[in-house]
């Protein structure tokens, strides 16, 4: 193989490392706005703006799409450079930093290894804390339904709220 096609050059529409490097920070940029959502949703949870919480979630939802995609684009950009370079084609980002053997390459993969690496841990605490938030409203609303009558009342001749029990219906349809 020529250093041409290992390093990245104009090969006639294959995928490079350059490629690759693209789809990288694409998918690090993503991750970002995940954070940036993910935080906005924690926001909108610790201030009790349940009105808005659908909508974040919406947006949680859609940027992780756009996640999927970015990974499946990245993975076949990864086999294609894992192909390139003589490794396996299920090659992991750590896989393809240590088979890119010299040049700026086994650094720069490194890198975003390590970025995304701690990209998906503030995101894993995120999420843990978001779901704390939200067990911890249900319970709370939980808590709130148990301790309201659970005796229906209704209106007596007068207007006045009175239990079930002192409630009558009466047919007048004789």
């Amino acid at each position: 193989m020529d250093s041409g096609a290992r390093w990245g050059a104009d090969d006639g529409g294959r995928t490079t490392v350059h490629d690759l490097s693209a789809h990288l920070w694409r998918e690090r940029e993503l991750l970002d706005l995940l954070t940036f959502k993910l935080e906005e949703e924690q926001l909108l949870l610790s201030a009790g703006r349940a009105r808005w919480l659908s909508h974040a979630t919406r947006e949680v939802e859609q940027v992780l799409e756009r996640l999927r995609i970015a990974g499946l684009e990245r993975a076949t950009a990864a086999a294609a450079v894992a192909h390139d370079w003589g490794l396996p084609p299920d090659a992991t980002l750590r896989d393809l930093a240590a088979g890119a053997t010299d040049g700026p390459w086994a650094e720069l993969l490194s890198a975003h290894l390590t970025a995304m690496t701690d990209q998906a841990a503030a995101i894993r605490q995120l999420r843990d804390a978001n779901a704390q938030f939200l067990r911890a409203a249900s319970r709370s609303t939980q808590e709130t339904l148990a301790t309201t009558d659970p005796a229906p009342t209704t209106y007596d001749a007068h207007g006045r709220s009175a239990t079930s029990g002192d409630a009558h219906l009466f047919d007048h349809s004789f």
